[in-house]
């Protein structure tokens, strides 16, 4: 556990003594796309049907906007907050080759988010830029989610696959998700008819997950890794994206080595931390701007 005890305020909680746990780390590591960093250093998120507000206090996280119900509930778990990531990174480091990228990311945390909205949130993200797919999935919250009011300000919640279903292509082209929509539409349809089920694809092994979840529309093996290893807790993924695969052959490979190959390489040697050295590496090589 990574933390030591909760303390209750007014409309806020304080986690005590958190460790391994730096907002920006958290927040810009790839992993999420509705956190928002404001002018006084704090991010401001919507998950799981909720607005919070969350600030790093020296030892501690304020999170606003919440009760200590629902850090049990929901912050908890979401922010991963029983694992100790001192273990993981120990282990990592033992690999002189990946300390440093541990290092420079020393405060990731491998949030636990809602698969439906990863799984829309990471088919947006194919071949797009981090602002685009930002402002498509606001759009799209704006449009079929709920309205929330924090401070004065309004936010949306991510659709349910039932409000999203009523969402034609034309309609989620408007919302800037370009070639996507079409794939969007699709998989929507699928969850909606019980097609397919993420609850049940969760419940498979790594593998076997990796190979259903490519079954959606507009999911190749890098957003399969993605959902399982952001809303499905599959540590064993490991995404190759344009960074993870600069940092891999920077690091490890020949530059010759195909992403399938990047893959089962990592695989192989990171084994259950795959998916943490991952971050570990897409945070270093796009923070550092590596090339090769």
């Amino acid at each position: 556990m990574d933390f030591q005890y909760v303390e209750e305020l007014n409309d806020k909680i304080i986690i005590k003594n958190v460790r391994n746990f730096e907002l920006a780390d958290v927040f810009d590591c790839g992993q999420c796309f509705r956190w928002s960093q404001q002018e006084n250093g704090n991010y401001i998120g919507v998950a799981m049907g909720k607005v919070i507000e969350i600030e790093k206090n020296g030892e501690d996280i304020i999170i606003y906007n919440t009760d200590e119900r629902e850090f049990k509930d929901i912050w908890a778990e979401y922010f991963d907050l029983y694992r100790d990531y001192g273990t993981i990174k120990d282990i990592l480091k033992k690999d002189p080759t990946l300390e440093k990228a541990v290092e420079f990311g020393e405060g990731i945390r491998i949030l636990k988010q809602e698969p439906f909205e990863i799984l829309i949130s990471f088919i947006i993200s194919a071949n797009n830029r981090i602002p685009m797919i930002k402002r498509a999935i606001n759009n799209i919250s704006k449009k079929y989610g709920e309205k929330i009011e924090y401070k004065g300000e309004k936010y949306y919640t991510f659709p349910t696959i039932e409000k999203l279903h009523e969402a034609n292509i034309e309609e989620l082209e408007e919302c800037g998700v370009g070639f996507r929509a079409k794939y969007i539409v699709d998989t929507v349809e699928k969850l909606y008819k019980g097609d397919m089920n993420l609850e049940e694809i969760k419940k498979l092994n790594d593998d076997k997950c990796h190979e259903e979840i490519q079954k959606f529309s507009g999911v190749g093996p890098k957003v399969g890794d993605c959902v399982m290893l952001f809303s499905m807790q599959k540590y064993s993924a490991f995404p190759v994206d344009v960074w993870v695969k600069r940092a891999m052959h920077y690091f490890y490979l020949a530059p010759d080595v195909s992403l399938k190959k990047i893959r089962e390489f990592a695989r192989e040697k990171f084994q259950e931390f795959s998916g943490f050295a991952q971050q570990y590496l897409f945070y270093y090589a796009r923070e550092n701007k590596i090339d090769i």
